[in-house]
């Protein structure tokens, strides 16, 4: 990951050619309620790398104290989502397809790390990559992958937006301001 993320070994995507594409939020954001709610921070968002990290606490573990795989999946498909949105220069975005493989547990009291990045940004369809690493407790750096899935984002071209949608937009450009 770039700066203090994981995976640095991984090339760059290229830039998108989409509006809106330069802008980057670092630091923490609540961008998506629902990974909010479990713990979930956003610590970089834009539209080449979408990162952040959640504790694993009795939230989002299950009964044999580890990290839910359902949990891996809503980090995988939100993650995605927010960076095809701006990728897209903030068009409404919908998930169509998602792949994940859990290749390790994060255990309870563990801090994941996540990591989406672009493999393929389309005017009207987008895929991304999502990696989900458990956290070395005394560095934060990423120790062991715990997560990788793939995520195809239908970009609605629609012109018409719902209130909701402006919203969402005015919240992630503000963040992507910092």
């Amino acid at each position: 990951m770039a700066g203090d993320d994981c995976d640095s070994s991984k090339p760059k995507p290229p830039p998108p050619a989409a509006e809106g594409a330069g802008e980057v939020v670092e630091g923490p954001v609540a961008a998506d309620k629902a990974l909010h709610a479990l713990g979930f921070e956003f610590t970089r968002i834009g539209a080449r790398e979408v990162a952040g990290r959640l504790p694993v606490t009795d939230t989002c573990f299950q009964p044999f104290g580890v990290l839910n795989g359902g949990v891996s999946a809503l980090v995988a498909e939100s993650t995605a989502s927010v960076g095809a949105f701006m990728a897209s220069g903030y068009r409404r975005v919908a998930g169509v397809q998602l792949s994940i493989n859990h290749l390790r547990p994060a255990r309870l009291g563990d801090v994941v790390r996540a990591q989406a990045v672009p493999v393929q940004l389309g005017r009207s369809i987008q895929v991304w990559e999502v990696q989900i690493w458990r956290a070395d407790p005394s560095t934060g750096e990423c120790r062991d992958l715990v997560s990788t899935a793939r995520v195809t984002m239908l970009i609605i071209t629609n012109p018409s937006r719902p209130e909701e949608m402006s919203t969402h937009q005015a919240s992630i450009k503000k963040y992507a301001k910092l």
